[in-house]
């Protein structure tokens, strides 16, 4: 079987070209469903702003206005916009075509980045956008554009999100009826909503075998799953979320930024001789870190290192269960970007005897 490429090599050339490269025209881009916001800005001087629909053909009109600039070339660029979902489809797209330098990121990075901020409406905002990426135009990543299949990939694991979030909507609320209502109104409920439930349930059947043949055609997406599920206790769809958060570990090659991206690092609050305790950030995939949680649970059961590992740090270190369990989804982390860095599947190491250790 083909061996997966390691990326790691690759985004660090990347990015020296990127600090290397010096760019005078700045664009930051405020996406919205109907309206993109754009705001042009050349050596620090703002030359426009412009308000478009969000639609290819408008999209194209502003790209040939921008080369009517003085001194323009796309390749001293840079198109910033924040991460948007689905509503970027046809800017990124357009741009893809044109070679362009996109860099899509995070709002709160941005906000941050602008210290304290009074006010927001959409043109503000695209100028800050611009401002950002004129301010921090060397340590800035540039977007790396996702295979076709793994935009299928996406969507199907987006829609099976929304379909269990249905499902979640729908029986929950009857399960709880059945302790303060009698029987009889509990099973007419059942009975009028027992053909959504089973459709809902058919759905996400029918969204799973797609998921399967997706990656079945697919042979580096194949041997990710393949190395990924070869660590005990992470699952199929963990695997998928992984993948797909990543994109094929292109985007994030490092276990570390993975952590911090799930929620998992623990940050340290130090001021003066104030020390707190090291807590994980709310600033996280929520989605994420609870898949990772569940595969800790499950290798506490049926892991015997893993439990021995956790009952050494709550009984005799004496450490929280949660942070203890914290420790073992950072661990299941590491294993999964080592294997994958190294092409792969999991091996446990044997246990040293005595005489070996000698």
């Amino acid at each position: 079987m083909r061996k997966t490429i390691d990326m790691t090599e690759t985004l660090l050339l990347n990015n020296k070209r990127n600090r290397a490269k010096k760019y005078n025209y700045f664009i930051g881009i405020d996406i919205s469903k109907n309206e993109l916001d754009y705001a042009v800005l050349y050596n620090k001087q703002l030359l426009f702003h412009r308000e478009a629909k969000n639609h290819p053909d408008d999209i194209a009109a502003f790209i040939a206005e921008l080369k009517m600039l003085s001194k323009f070339s796309m390749s001293k660029a840079i198109f910033c916009m924040e991460q948007t979902g689905m509503y970027g489809n046809h800017l990124l797209k357009y741009l893809k075509k044109l070679n362009a330098n996109i860099v899509v990121e995070n709002s709160l990075q941005i906000r941050n980045s602008n210290g304290l901020i009074r006010g927001k409406y959409d043109k503000i905002d695209s100028i800050r956008i611009a401002q950002y990426a004129q301010n921090f135009q060397d340590n800035l990543r540039l977007w790396m554009a996702k295979r076709p299949v793994m935009l299928d990939l996406s969507a199907l694991y987006s829609l099976r999100n929304k379909m269990l979030s249905l499902q979640v909507a729908l029986k929950t609320p009857l399960q709880e009826q059945a302790i303060f209502s009698s029987k009889g109104i509990q099973k007419l409920n059942l009975q009028l909503c027992e053909s959504s439930v089973e459709s809902i349930k058919n759905d996400l059947i029918k969204i799973n075998k797609h998921i399967d043949q997706l990656i079945d055609s697919d042979l580096r997406l194949k041997r990710l799953l393949e190395i990924i599920t070869s660590v005990p206790s992470v699952g199929k769809i963990t695997a998928i979320a992984i993948i797909n958060s990543t994109n094929e570990f292109r985007n994030i090659h490092c276990p570390r930024k993975f952590a911090c991206y799930s929620g998992v690092a623990p940050f340290v609050k130090e001021s003066g001789l104030s020390k707190g305790k090291a807590r994980v950030s709310p600033i996280a995939n929520k989605k994420m870190k609870a898949l990772l949680h569940i595969c800790a649970l499950g290798t506490l059961r049926y892991n015997t290192e893993m439990k021995t590992y956790y009952l050494r740090k709550t009984t005799v270190e004496g450490k929280p269960p949660m942070v203890a369990i914290n420790a073992i989804r950072n661990k299941l982390i590491l294993r999964i970007f080592a294997c994958v860095n190294k092409d792969r599947l999991y091996e446990k190491l044997p246990k040293l005897n005595e005489q070996s250790a000698n």
